[in-house]
């Protein structure tokens, strides 16, 4: 009976072979085998920038340097209380206003400070004092001290003539990564927020360009590089950029910042009113007591524009009954149905302007003529 093979031989073969060829390259002695060097791929030329890549950054070159950071500060103390000291209290960015070393950034992000901050674009951090802020308008103004050929102030645009879908860019410092930009194009115009002061922002603009924690206070930018607005919220369940962004719009930046320089507050014009809630004003309409919406004047205040045009309060009639005051339906022609609508048309109006009021009384409809007055801040129209 013959005997097949086994494997034996063979693998001895080949392990025998494959150590031959070893020793042959110069393994067994330790040599390495010869190799070529590593070479770099050859770069393929880039050729010039697009046109609108060339133009964006030269729009970064030439607005960064009037952004800035902006550090709210807030006291600690140790452990046992005897040391106090300052820390940051967050992050947010702003803009150079003018030579006068003025800053413009958002009111809520210095809110809650004792102290405050501002580093430039050279890297340079300076404390700063609070001149003004206007919670309605989530607009604060900062002071620092330093000399004017250091400061940049940035390009002032408007925002009167902005069309949806142009080119709009963001400076700012979203979760403290300075001067970081983002791009995108106007979404929507005309959008209103709330803000801290109980009111609504008219007029926001509404941008794809992404705005983060951080970038509040920052400017946004149209293709010429001109402030159109300044970055104030975003809208997101997660809290962190989910393609909408609000800015105010810089015609009412532009209008509050000044009078903050100069004032430390905002002149409000105002009738010199005290109107009714709009659901009181909704009620009585449907009893049939009104025929209208409006606003309906509760009170006048005594020596105010409105004492001196002629408007009605609400009053005690000679058989105890209530006479219902003058209820405002229109401003220079354009309806007034609530509160909001009163409220809006007055923020596009200043103290000294001539305004005409249409006011419905005992059914007819009656043209006063009205100069606003200054109201003293956080009181009613």
């Amino acid at each position: 009976m013959n005997r097949r093979p086994g494997p034996g031989p063979i693998i001895m073969t080949i392990i025998g072979v494959g150590a031959l060829a070893w020793l042959v390259a110069g393994q067994g002695s330790g040599q390495s085998p010869p190799t070529v060097p590593p070479t770099p791929r050859v770069v393929t030329p880039r050729g010039d920038l697009a046109a609108d890549e060339q133009s964006t950054i030269e729009l970064f070159e030439r607005a960064a340097p009037s952004v800035v950071f902006v550090s709210p500060m807030e006291l600690r103390s140790d452990f046992f209380g005897l040391n106090v000291f300052e820390v940051p209290a967050g992050t947010g960015s702003g803009f150079v206003w003018d030579r006068d070393g003025h800053i413009v950034t958002n009111y809520h992000v210095i809110q809650r400070a004792s102290g405050y901050r501002v580093t430039l674009s050279d890297g340079k951090t300076y404390d700063a004092r609070l001149v003004g802020a206007y919670p309605e308008k989530d607009l604060a103004v900062l002071h620092i001290d330093v000399p004017a050929d250091e400061l940049v102030p940035v390009a002032l645009g408007d925002s009167s003539d902005l069309r949806v879908g142009q080119k709009v860019f963001a400076i700012g410092n979203p979760f403290g990564l300075d001067h970081s930009l983002t791009t995108g194009v106007v979404s929507a115009l005309d959008r209103s927020i709330d803000t801290f002061g109980g009111r609504r922002i008219d007029g926001v603009i509404q941008t794809d360009a992404a705005i983060n924690p951080g970038n509040s206070g920052g400017p946004l930018l149209d293709s010429a590089g001109r402030l159109i607005g300044i970055n104030t919220a975003i809208y997101s369940p997660s809290g962190a950029f989910a393609g909408i962004g609000f800015a105010v719009p810089v015609d009412t930046v532009n209008r509050i910042v000044p009078q903050l320089i100069r004032y430390g507050r905002v002149e409000r014009p105002g009738l010199g009113i005290e109107p009714f809630e709009d659901g009181i004003v909704d009620r009585l309409r449907l009893r049939g007591d009104l025929s209208h919406k409006g606003v309906l004047v509760y009170h006048v205040q005594p020596d105010s524009a409105a004492e001196k045009a002629g408007i009605l309060p609400t009053r005690i009639g000679p058989q105890r009954e209530i006479l219902l005051g003058d209820l405002i339906v229109a401003i220079d022609g354009k309806p007034i149905t609530n509160n909001n609508d009163l409220f809006k048309s007055l923020d596009s109006h200043k103290v000294g302007d001539t305004i005409s009021i249409s006011v419905i009384r005992d059914g007819d409809e009656q043209e006063l003529s009205l100069t606003l007055q200054s109201l003293p801040p956080q009181t009613t129209p």
